[in-house]
């Protein structure tokens, strides 16, 4: 069983940058394809990014592109999401997946990022 726990969150104006990260317990996730997703308000959870477990195939959102960056680093079980050029559109919880490619997905609690205009 892997525990997934996000941090990083918070309430900044548009045009700023944020990091979340995401480190998880109870087992590696070394083996793991890793993700980030966000729900809005009375919106679909929807994926934002995500990233092979050697690190080296990354994808993500349209929406989102050329903005965030996704990286990990095994060697402390812990996945980053470098979010810059943020947009009010941008607010949202954002939850740390582990297993992504699998229905059998791992879940963190969320982390709320707000961004003000």
């Amino acid at each position: 069983q892997v525990q997934l726990v996000e941090s990083g969150g918070g309430l900044v104006q548009a045009g700023a940058s944020l990091r979340l990260s995401c480190t998880a317990s109870g087992r590696a996730i070394l083996y793991y394809a890793m993700g980030w997703f966000r729900q809005a308000p009375g919106k679909e959870r929807e994926s934002v990014a995500s990233i092979s477990w050697t690190g080296t195939s990354t994808d993500y959102s349209d929406s989102v592109k050329g903005r965030f960056t996704i990286s990990r680093d095994n060697a402390k079980n812990t996945v980053y999401l470098q979010m810059n050029s943020l947009k009010p559109e941008d607010t949202a919880v954002y939850y740390c997946a582990g297993n992504v490619n699998s229905p059998n997905k791992y879940w963190g609690q969320g982390t709320q990022v707000t961004v003000s205009s």
